[in-house]
């Protein structure tokens, strides 16, 4: 699975520097540096080097500073790694390329050292926003058939553990979810429910959630791994 490759490739970003979270507003893998504005490091992950890796790294420019794509080494050494035309499409597009060994050695293929097209200032701004948010690194780089840990879950989880001893008013709630208004009144995942003006309870479903993510309930990053129709897109 791409998950495989995330803690190689979140080791070598963090070791060049950079905060690293999986699967931030649909990116595999962003990097932050600590100065303001941060510099942006986006890496899109695939079992072996497509087409299909390429073009996701191109949507992924908008938004970046940088943009990297990793694969795993393949077993012959045949693989598109070894593909100079390949190599120099990353080059020519301004992608840098890190293959990743079967015990998780990072190797630099090709360094992004090209232009990169004109910026998104809307994706770049969501995308930070979201990595700044998000409590811990909750969800793997590559994940794709569970529900993603993003912040907007993150506090709507924080109130449903709040709202276990009672009913709460949203400023009581403020201190652990700066947006708890917002997601008390939208209701978004089906867990609360208003027992009077300005007063919310949990529901059944809120209650089974926790009962979901039990990490939350001891103050831990929870894992995504649950079966939730849910919108995941929300920051």
């Amino acid at each position: 699975m791409e998950t495989t490759l995330y803690l190689p490739i979140k080791s070598f970003l963090e070791a060049a520097g950079y905060t690293v979270k999986g699967e931030i507003a649909g990116c595999d893998v962003v990097g932050l540096s600590p100065e303001e504005p941060p510099v942006v490091v986006i890496c899109e992950l695939k079992l072996s080097f497509t087409l299909e890796l390429i073009l996701q790294a191109v949507d992924r420019a908008a938004a970046s500073d940088e943009v990297w794509i990793a694969a795993r080494v393949s077993a012959k050494g045949k693989g598109r790694e070894s593909d100079r035309r390949y190599r120099d499409l990353c080059r020519r597009l301004g992608f840098g390329m890190l293959s990743v060994s079967d015990n998780g050695v990072v190797d630099v293929l090709v360094s992004p050292t090209a232009a990169m097209p004109r910026k998104n200032p809307r994706k770049r701004s969501r995308l930070v926003t979201e990595h700044k948010r998000r409590k811990g690194d909750p969800t793997a780089g590559g994940s794709t058939r569970s529900p993603i840990m993003t912040a907007y879950r993150q506090q709507a989880l924080a109130c449903a553990v709040a709202l276990q001893a009672g009913p709460l008013r949203p400023r009581d709630l403020k201190t652990i979810a700066p947006t708890a208004a917002n997601i008390l009144r939208g209701n978004v995942y089906g867990w609360f429910e208003r027992v009077d003006r300005g007063l919310y309870g949990l529901t059944a479903a809120g209650a089974e959630a926790l009962g979901r993510w039990p990490a939350v309930s001891e103050g831990g990053d929870a894992p995504a791994g649950a079966d939730d129709a849910v919108q995941a897109g929300h920051s």
